[in-house]
């Protein structure tokens, strides 16, 4: 019923969008007869903002992978730097808060594991939302920053990395078989603000799978089973975004078709001193305003990456079957 609901309001804007230009072009060819220049300017500045959604619904369509419906976890984890890193984890983490909020999208914090002075180590966020997972998925990769640092009394130029791990929030209709004696499970007392009960209790929940590495964690519920399921789901997730990579390699036909999400590959760039630039280093996507960047305008961006990642995965895929 879902995906019944989606095709459904997506053939109804098309619909409307038909109508709607259909209207204004009856308007202004009126407008034109009687001479009413002021009614032709109506009738353009109408026309410019259907192309402009029709630009973004052309841009939507390209969400048609398995998962791009779904809601999305996103982990961000500092780089070596300490504090510096750990300060731009953070700002990376208010950048997707920011622009979930701009969207209309719910954000709740799973995980956080401070930083000693400032910022964060690492924060886990779920996001809710139609589509999330299909716009958030470009944003996997490592993100460099380059400002002076608010740390150093010399006010000398730093840089700073950290990388964001995005993969769908699965449901029930997705089956991920788990192996209990796979799993190492711990638990401890959650940090930061909570109150008592969650300090003071091993309410706290980490999760090893031990065949593929991956550690998640969650502390936002102070009931310690509500957290181990929360977890829980964040593994199958894990999982099932590492299969969704694996098909994706298998279709591309190529390694480098996909986004590559591993540590030191960076996807973006953000110039804060000497001079103000935003780019993306896999689309050539810039802009000299990272201040909008940073408080949440990646619709760009994410528009970009999507088409190239969509763009070279039907490449390979047709030049297989030719």
């Amino acid at each position: 019923m879902r995906e019944r609901n989606r095709l459904a309001g997506l053939i109804e804007d098309v619909l409307r969008l038909e109508r709607e230009l259909g209207d204004a072009m009856e308007l202004i060819a009126m407008a034109e007869a009687e001479g009413d220049a002021a009614m032709v300017a109506d009738g353009l500045v109408g026309l410019r903002a259907m192309a402009a959604e029709a630009k973004r619904r052309e841009i939507e369509s390209l969400l048609s992978g398995e998962a791009d419906g779904n809601d999305a976890y996103i982990e961000i984890n500092a780089g070596a730097g300490g504090t510096e890193a750990q300060d731009w984890a953070e700002m990376l983490e208010r950048m997707y808060i920011r622009w979930a909020e701009q969207r209309g999208y719910k954000v709740q914090k799973l995980d956080e594991n401070e930083g000693e002075q400032a910022g964060v180590k690492s924060v886990t966020l779920q996001v809710s939302g139609p589509t999330a997972y299909g716009w958030l998925k470009t944003e996997a990769g490592v993100h460099r920053l380059v400002r002076i640092s608010p740390f150093d009394a010399a006010a000398r130029r730093q840089t700073s990395f950290a990388s964001v791990w995005v993969y769908p929030v699965v449901d029930d209709s997705i089956h991920i078989e788990i192996n209990e004696a796979d799993l190492k499970i711990d638990t401890y007392r959650s940090s930061g603000a909570g109150g008592q009960h969650v300090n003071k209790t091993e309410s706290a929940i980490r999760i090893t799978h031990v065949p593929s590495g991956i550690v998640v964690a969650c502390q936002e519920d102070r009931s310690q089973h509500r957290n181990r399921a929360t977890a829980m789901g964040m593994l199958k997730a894990r999982l099932y975004e590492q299969e969704l990579q694996r098909r994706e390699a298998v279709t591309a036909a190529q390694e480098n078709a996909k986004t590559d999400i591993g540590w030191g590959h960076q996807i973006r760039s953000y110039v804060l001193a000497p001079y103000q630039l935003v780019k993306d280093l896999r689309t050539g996507v810039e802009t000299g305003n990272p201040d909008a960047v940073l408080n949440g305008a990646l619709d760009e961006f994410m528009a970009a990456a999507l088409a190239a990642r969509v763009g070279a995965t039907r490449s390979a895929a047709s030049a297989q079957a030719q």
